[in-house]
């Protein structure tokens, strides 16, 4: 399976939903203001780190092999 742009932002948003929904949902002392204005940005901000990681990385590996 090929990830192109689409592919990717969809299994991106689709991971971060069910990350925040299933804290949400969880019974546990947070309110639901805290996990979506705090930890659903954190959840963004270090998926987006480690996709671009990922796809540096990917980059390189692809190069390594000409």
């Amino acid at each position: 399976m090929e990830l192109d742009l689409p592919k990717t932002v969809a299994a991106f948003a689709v991971l971060i939903a069910v990350g925040v929904g299933g804290l949400v949902g969880a019974p546990i002392p947070m309110g639901t203001d805290t996990i979506l204005m705090m930890v659903a940005p954190s959840m963004v901000v270090f998926g987006l780190i480690c996709l671009a990681i990922g796809v540096a990385h990917g980059q390189y590996r692809a190069g390594a092999t000409r």
